[in-house]
C-alpha cells in the first residue's frame, strides 16, 4: 500500500486549501463572537492564516521525516499528536500576532488564541484525514490507469 510522497508543489496546495477553507469558516462565526469589526477580524485571520501556512509548511516536513510519508496509516493517536503539537508551537508567533493587531493584553489575546486552537484542533485532524484518504483513492487510481 504504497503512494508517493507530497511534492512540494503538492504540500503548498495542501496548506493554501486548508487555509482557505478555515478562513471562510472562522472569519464569520469570530465576527459575530467577538463582536469584532469584520475588516479587523479578517486582517487577524489572513496573518494568523499566512503564519500557519509558513508553519505547517515546515513542521509537516519535519513530522513526515520522523513519521514516515504514508500519511494513509497513521492511526488516530498519532493524528492527534501530530495537530496537538502543530497548535502548540503555533500559539508561540499568533498570541503576540493578536495581541499587536487587535490591541489586546495577553491573557485576553490568550484566551482567543485558545479558541481558534480549539477549532483548528479538531479542524486539522478531519481535514488532515479526508485530505489523506481522498489523496490515496486518487494516486491509487492513477497508478493504475498508468499501469494499463
Amino acid at each position: 500500500m504504497s503512494t508517493q510522497s507530497m511534492s512540494v508543489k503538492e504540500r503548498i496546495f495542501h496548506s493554501v486549501l486548508f487555509e482557505v477553507l478555515a478562513l471562510l469558516i472562522v472569519i464569520p462565526i469570530s465576527t459575530l463572537v467577538l463582536t469584532e469589526e469584520t475588516a479587523t477580524m479578517t486582517v487577524v485571520a489572513v496573518a494568523m492564516a499566512l503564519s500557519a501556512m509558513v508553519w505547517n509548511y515546515i513542521y509537516n516536513l519535519g513530522f513526515d521525516a520522523l513519521f514516515g510519508h504514508e500519511r494513509i496509516l497513521r492511526g488516530l493517536a498519532l493524528r492527534i499528536l501530530h495537530g496537538v503539537v502543530f497548535e502548540l508551537g503555533l500559539l508561540l508567533a499568533t498570541v503576540p500576532l493578536i495581541m499587536v493587531l487587535m490591541d489586546l493584553a495577553f491573557w485576553p489575546a490568550l484566551l482567543i488564541d485558545a479558541g481558534l486552537v480549539v477549532f483548528f484542533l479538531v479542524y486539522a485532524i478531519v481535514y488532515n484525514y479526508c485530505y489523506d484518504h481522498i489523496r490515496f483513492k486518487w494516486v491509487s487510481k492513477n497508478a493504475t490507469q498508468q499501469a494499463n
